[in-house]
């Protein structure tokens, strides 16, 4: 029995290569190339040479600096926020069952169909000059409430709002993990509820919070939409920057510059999410 499983384990080998083949292909000639390009291109200069000018500007540029650190700084407030919003809901959908229950799942889910451009403009007419907010605080003679609009905390709540559902999705998926009945049996043991999340829970979803954690980080540090749209005009996340360095002032090559090294940060935290996934799939040591 073990010797005739060899030929189909080879074939299932092969056939498992071949499925992974257009993938990675794909990945290759769409990602991969145009990302080596770019590196080259900021790097190598026909006729000129190697030089690390464009990059020297960059690190040495107060402006660019700025909007680096503001992107860094969003990126990671964001993401935090994200996880503590979203791991209440989950834990409540996860250890709940009814009515209810469905309904403040398909509350939470809801913003994932919710173009960015709809979550700005219902952002700008809540929340922005003279919008709802400020409307019925004038109307109950009360002080208007000092918006968030264009500052660096207008794309951190369109953001959090957007994000909400995946998040919510990636943490219901570890705590699948969890089973029902340790959970009784530990509260049955007199356990509260803070030390059967720290004790039982948080280690059986670690991974699942790095997994989001690192998804977030790769979807918010290039976030273009709501920051152009939400935040303020200087210093700005490097998404608007590299637009507006590409096309304003039309200089390809710091845009590429600018994106090369968002690239660099995203895949940094992309080695988290793939370590991570290794040790999820090997399971607890």
């Amino acid at each position: 029995m073990i010797t005739a499983s060899h030929p189909r384990a080879e074939g299932g080998g092969l056939s498992g290569l071949l499925l992974v083949a257009l993938p990675v292909a794909l990945l290759i000639w769409l990602v991969l190339w145009p990302v080596l390009q770019a590196v080259v291109g900021t790097v190598y200069f026909p006729g000129k040479g190697f030089s690390l000018s464009s990059y020297a500007f960059f690190f040495t540029d107060a402006y660019s600096l700025r909007n680096l650190w503001l992107t860094l700084w969003v990126t990671a407030l964001t993401s935090a926020l994200r996880v503590a919003v979203a791991m209440p809901i989950a834990l409540y959908l996860r250890f709940r069952s009814g009515s209810i229950a469905a309904l403040v799942q398909s509350l939470a889910l809801f913003p994932l169909f919710v173009p960015s451009v709809l979550v700005a403009y219902a952002f700008i007419r809540v929340l922005g000059p003279n919008g709802i907010v400020d409307t019925v605080l004038v109307a109950l003679g009360l002080p208007k409430l000092p918006t968030p609009y264009l500052t660096p905390a207008g794309p951190i709540i369109g953001l959090v709002w957007e994000g909400l559902p995946l998040t919510l999705l990636l943490l219901l998926s570890g705590l699948g993990r969890v089973a029902i009945a340790s959970v009784d049996a530990a509260r049955d043991l007199g356990a509260g509820g803070l030390t059967i999340f720290s004790r039982i829970i948080l280690p059986r979803i670690q991974s699942s919070i790095i997994v989001a954690l690192a998804f977030n980080v790769l979807g918010l540090f290039s976030a273009f939409t709501l920051p152009y749209l939400l935040g303020p005009a200087s210093p700005e996340m490097m998404g608007p920057y590299m637009q507006r360095t590409f096309s304003d002032n039309a200089d390809p090559l710091n845009a590429t510059t600018q994106a090369v090294i968002t690239f660099a940060f995203c895949a940094a935290f992309g080695l988290v999410y793939v370590r991570a996934i290794a040790r999820g799939r090997r399971g607890p040591a």
